[in-house]
């Protein structure tokens, strides 16, 4: 792999993110950008990099098959308000700004695709059937209405109005119209053909081992064994991104694989849930291509993506308990999935202190719903120079001292 020239004059100004300084190693309007995986945030990263600049020469590498990893099994919630936790300021006002950008995000995507990708926003309900979950659920309003974030308190009778389908055993209800859902499987081919259409170079089964640097400046990625030259790399690589090597210890992501199962039943006609139903201990999802997605588990397991008895068994009987008429559709599929998280399970996004490289990685259980606010900071930061002050808070560098 050839050396890069050290001449300061051909720098531009530092960019800050955080305390961390983005420059490109060879700044120009044709600058090669290589991402490491093609998962959701890969493939919104490359594509909005590639229609916002056609001068970029983007390849987007993946271990396997572009879109078929986690974010594929994902059940596709677009939910700030939903997943909103008590101490997650900038979680929810980063939530907020991603939810609002989807539907430009689905129609940008569906015109470069071709192919119409539709954005569920018939809201979301959480029950609470048990008086303990009815209490916990009421501090998480208060929360909320505290917060001034659009939620509305139910009766259990008024919450089976809204969705007839519920238990009938189900004593209150959280209302969040606002919430919305994706159907994965129709938004992850679309995306990679929308890469295709706006001239992203795609490498699938190209594993890469690690990131090549040359003292504090990245030179390019070894993929297969062999070099790639890169001014700008972005590691994207999910759970998979902390064990791609080359990277100093104060460097390297600290992500690990969180396993999560779901399973996909098969929705009858006489099946008449509409709307995303949540509990503390399940969800169910209505998809428009004819199936229902019931999940999920949270669980410490490493890289083992094996589904369990004991996982299915737990998901299927509190999904149950709030909607019992899933007793009797037919299971599709079981789909395990391994979400990448970090100790705050917060998102790694932005430049560290290796010249050229960005995080965009650790999204938790929450790719889909960043893809577009992620893909708008990494283009904005490698275009012009500017990551913007959304994603300050979730600087890669910000584990650094403990390590």
């Amino acid at each position: 792999m050839p050396a890069k020239g050290n001449d300061d004059n051909r720098r531009p100004p530092a960019i800050r993110c955080g305390s961390a300084v983005f420059i490109l190693s060879h700044p120009s309007s044709t600058s090669r950008i290589v991402i490491v995986g093609a998962g959701v945030i890969g493939l919104s990263v490359a594509w909005r990099l590639a229609r916002e600049n056609a001068g970029h020469r983007v390849l987007l590498l993946d271990a396997n098959r572009a879109g078929e990893g986690t974010s594929r099994v994902s059940a596709g919630m677009i939910a700030p308000i939903a997943e909103a936790g008590f101490e997650d300021p900038h979680f929810i006002q980063f939530a907020r700004k991603s939810r609002e950008r989807y539907r430009s995000f689905i129609a940008e995507v569906s015109a470069d695709a071709d192919t119409p990708v539709m954005l569920g926003e018939e809201g979301s309900i959480i029950i609470a059937i048990h008086r303990d979950d009815v209490d916990a659920m009421r501090r998480v309003y208060d929360h909320r209405r505290h917060a001034d974030l659009p939620v509305e308190w139910l009766t259990g009778s008024q919450a089976r109005e809204i969705e007839p389908t519920l238990t009938p055993r189900v004593s209150a209800a959280m209302w969040i119209a606002y919430d919305g859902q994706v159907n994965t499987r129709a938004l992850l081919p679309a995306l990679v053909r929308a890469c295709i259409g706006r001239g992203v170079e795609l490498r699938e089964g190209a594993r890469v081992s690690r990131i090549v640097t040359d003292g504090d400046a990245v030179m390019g990625v070894e993929v297969n064994g062999e070099g790639v030259d890169a001014d700008v790399v972005v590691l994207s690589a999910g759970a998979w991104s902390g064990t791609i090597g080359g990277l100093p210890g104060d460097v390297a992501p600290q992500v690990r694989p969180i396993r999560g199962q779901i399973m996909r039943l098969k929705r009858m006609p006489d099946f008449a849930t509409t709307h995303v139903v949540r509990g503390p201990r399940a969800y169910l999802l209505p998809k428009d291509d004819g199936t229902v997605v019931v999940g999920a588990t949270q669980e410490e397991a490493g890289f083992d993506a094996t589904a369990t008895a004991g996982g299915i068994k737990g998901i299927l009987e509190n999904a149950w308990e709030m909607v019992p008429s899933i007793y009797d559709l037919p299971i599709e599929r079981i789909e395990v999935g391994l979400r990448p998280g970090t100790r705050d399970h917060l998102p790694l996004i932005g430049p560290t202190r290796i010249r050229g490289l960005v995080m965009a990685t650790g999204h938790f259980r929450h790719g889909i719903l960043f893809a577009p606010t992620t893909a708008d900071a990494v283009c904005s930061g490698i275009t012009h120079g500017d990551f913007g002050d959304d994603v300050a808070a979730f600087a890669p560098e910000r584990f650094a001292s403990a390590r």
